[in-house]
């Protein structure tokens, strides 16, 4: 599955994430409080109210609860068109109790935003525009039909006209801002919340890949010497077994097995050199194993690495982590995906910090986006030109955030700008004009300590499983 399939999968199934008990529970609240409420209006202020269809219409939401309670399994989770349906028959009885209690003079009309809200929040664009539609004609109907409040002595309380307009318009202005303001806020929520599922499953991808290297070297070295006394024994049987042909093709055929399982092992053990080796190495090393993947993708590849002022000429030997591998990858990727024809990778180290400046000569980042680069899922509106020049790629921004999500849990502390200004002609751009992500760790977090000490890794450990 895909990372975008997954953020799509997501976004579909979030109607499901409600389960039929919240919404009863939260609908025995709302009974309470209806019920208090006719219970004040009648005792404290002696309110004639039509209080027989108004128990009908809370005994409605009772009958419903019930059923719902005896029908269904307490787990069970609502659809789409369940939490619609839901949310709509919640706002009809609200908006029947409002008929009957004073219409917009009663100041509980507030609450027809509660379900206008929860359906921005959970359901789809459509369903929460049909919500929204319903409570506005249902509020303005309000307006003109209603339930007259009457005290005991026959006094109608109600409210000059211009508060009632006013209260029509805030209630109007409201369902449309709350609504677009709570889908917003949700729709940034799950963003992240699929990105950093995504930047999960990557990080537990490359992990099993990393462990399997480390698995397969070390596998490697220890059947080392075993194959190689198999491979002496059986030279020696060939030998000695000169005037047996039918034994000495036998003896052939052990060491041509054995020349076969060094060869799998070789070629198995190609992504690491040893179990060491799999968790440091040289800072160029790493980068260029980052890289690897994208050589073939008619891109130039130029990997540049110098220490800088008052550091050593050796290069430190950093952690190999799975979170710099797979990050690094992640630049390395977007860079080619823009380059024209050269992405230049520069190592820079001091007795502080570690650095790598990822820069290509593409068109750059755009400069409206570059204070939103490494957010989940920022799409910018391709040009038709862009689209002749890239007709393969459809980039979400996932990328970028998944490489920043895992350098910066290593300690990595990512910047990103452009190499010139875009609008600038083409004759006063340098050659490294484009893109630039400079990626820095102090030396302490991603330096082995090893490294640190400029000693020798030592022996190799034997493999705990």
């Amino acid at each position: 599955m895909s990372l975008t399939e997954f953020g799509l999968m997501g976004e579909h199934n979030r109607s499901n994430w409600i389960r039929l008990r919240t919404i009863i529970l939260l609908r025995w609240f709302a009974i309470v409080g209806q019920l208090g409420a006719l219970t004040v209006a009648q005792w404290l202020f002696d309110l004639q109210l039509e209080l027989g269809l108004c128990y009908l219409a809370v005994g409605v939401s009772v009958m419903g609860n019930m059923v719902a309670i005896f029908v269904f399994p307490e787990n069970k989770r609502l659809s789409e068109s369940e939490n619609l349906l839901m949310l709509m028959f919640d706002l009809l009885q609200l908006c029947f109790l409002l008929y009957l209690t004073g219409g917009l003079h009663n100041p509980f009309a507030l609450l027809v935003l509660g379900p206008v809200t929860v359906s921005a929040t959970v359901l789809t664009l459509r369903s929460t525009v049909l919500l929204g539609g319903t409570a506005f004609a249902l509020i303005t109907a309000l307006v003109v039909w209603h339930v007259p409040l009457h005290t005991a002595s026959g006094q109608i309380l109600r409210l000059p006209d211009i508060f009632v307009f006013g209260q029509w318009a805030a209630i109007s202005i409201a369902l449309i801002f709350i609504s677009i303001y709570a889908r917003r806020i949700t729709h940034e929520m799950h963003a992240m919340s699929d990105a950093l599922a995504a930047t999960q499953m990557a990080l537990a991808r490359a992990q099993k890949l990393n462990d399997l290297g480390g698995v397969v070297a070390a596998t490697a070295h220890e059947l080392g010497t075993p194959l190689a006394t198999i491979k002496l024994a059986s030279s020696e049987l060939i030998e000695e077994l000169e005037d047996r042909p039918d034994l000495q093709e036998d003896a052939q055929l052990i060491r041509d097995q054995a020349d076969r399982c060094r060869d799998i092992l070789r070629s198995m053990g190609q992504v690491g050199k040893d179990d060491l080796h799999m968790r440091q190495a040289p800072l160029s090393e790493v980068i260029r194993e980052a890289a690897e993947p994208h050589q073939g993708r008619g891109k130039e590849i130029h990997i540049e690495e110098r220490p800088g002022p008052g550091a050593t000429e050796a290069q430190p030997q950093i952690l190999r982590r799975p979170e710099v591998i797979h990050g690094l990858r992640n630049l390395v990727q977007n860079a080619v995906d823009f380059a024209r024809a050269h992405i230049w990778i520069e190592a820079v180290w001091t007795d502080t910090h570690v650095s790598v400046r990822i820069v290509d000569d593409g068109q750059g980042f755009p400069p409206q986006l570059i204070g939103r680069i490494g957010d989940p899922f920022v799409r910018q509106r391709r040009s038709a030109a862009d689209r002749r020049s890239r007709p393969e790629y459809e980039g979400m921004g996932l990328g970028l955030f998944i490489a920043k999500t895992l350098l910066e849990r290593t300690g990595a502390e990512l910047n990103f700008a452009n190499g010139s200004d875009p609008f600038l002609p083409s004759t006063e751009q340098g050659e490294r004009r484009g893109a630039i992500v400079e990626v820095v760790w102090p030396r302490a977090r991603i330096v082995s300590e090893a490294g640190q000490r400029g000693v020798a890794m030592g022996k190799n450990r034997p493999l705990e499983i």
